[in-house]
């Protein structure tokens, strides 16, 4: 844009000085508005040209695409199921924290007490501190996560909500 700027007003100011030199000073106004606008069509079609059509929404999407959309994000939550506890923390705790906020209607502003009384009744001891939001760890990334069949097992919890 930076490029287009600098020839669009090179452009200009090179018209009008051929003109002036001819020595029509009638048609300079002329000229002028005429590489304005060649800048300006200039602009619009970098601008028009750059803009990528947005993803179709989920209720767009025909029943295979949705179906292949689902399988291919839970493919990947499946392998970082599998990964170092930075995976879970940066990619499935936000996921599972958000949806058992929405289940259980607990948010973690509201009353944190609750919630974490709430997260200990549904998941026990063993399984809460990997969907509670408030137990990342910046220490411990490195660490394995706690697997697939945590993972599962933490699904199976949330359906029965």
């Amino acid at each position: 844009m930076v490029r287009l700027t600098l020839g669009g007003v090179a452009l200009v100011v090179l018209a009008e000085i051929v003109v002036l030199a001819t020595g029509l000073r009638d048609i300079v106004p002329l000229v002028g508005g005429a590489a304005v606008a060649v800048v300006l069509w200039a602009f619009a079609t970098r601008l028009i040209g750059s803009v990528s059509p947005a993803p179709a929404a989920p209720w767009e999407l025909s029943p295979d695409e949705a179906l292949a959309r689902w399988r291919s994000r839970t493919d990947v939550m499946v392998g970082r199921a599998d990964g170092t506890r930075g995976d879970w923390d940066r990619h499935l705790r936000p996921l599972l924290a958000r949806e058992f906020q929405m289940t259980t209607g607990h948010r973690l502003n509201k009353d944190p007490k609750a919630m974490e009384a709430t997260g200990l009744m549904v998941f026990g001891d063993r399984l809460w501190p990997w969907v509670s939001p408030t137990a990342a760890s910046f220490d411990d990334r490195e660490q394995p996560g706690p697997g697939t069949a945590a993972l599962d097992e933490i699904l199976t919890k949330l359906e029965r909500l």
